[in-house]
């Protein structure tokens, strides 16, 4: 009879230790999936920051060659950048006339062209933040 009382005992005991990991697991879990999205929302974000850097550098090698307009460094840029950034993005070219002149390009893109804003939950939201590169280099 003290047998089935002790299976009785670790019976009851191995219910409650279920009922604590899943509680473990239901105040563990949304972190750990705020955690992903987060790291999902910065590998894009770091993703699309390279292809504008990329842009802006071939642009202002674009630019710096005599006689390139600035319909040309843009063309340069969209034919760099994926199409979704592509679409949203904002190009300023500055620069000098001559040779030896200092040629500047800047390009932006909002961050929410670029990943999906997952992180608004928790407060921090991409809108009305922008990935920018700028390039400069001088005119051959």
């Amino acid at each position: 009879m003290q047998h089935t009382g002790n299976q009785s005992q670790q019976g009851s005991q191995c219910r409650a230790r279920r009922g604590v990991l899943s509680m473990e697991l239901v105040l563990t879990l949304p972190i750990l999936g705020m955690v992903l999205m987060g790291l999902f929302e910065y590998s894009l974000l770091f993703l699309a920051r390279g292809e504008l850097e990329q842009a802006s550098r071939t642009a202002a090698r674009r630019a710096t060659i005599a006689g390139v307009t600035a319909d040309d460094v843009e063309e340069e840029i969209r034919r760099v950048l994926s199409r979704r950034l592509a679409e949203h993005a904002r190009v300023e070219i500055l620069g000098g006339e001559y040779s030896g002149d200092l040629v500047a390009v800047r390009v932006s893109v909002p961050m929410r062209a670029a990943a999906p804003d997952l992180l608004w939950p928790i407060g921090f939201s991409l809108k009305g933040r922008f990935l920018r590169s700028e390039t400069r280099m001088a005119r051959e």
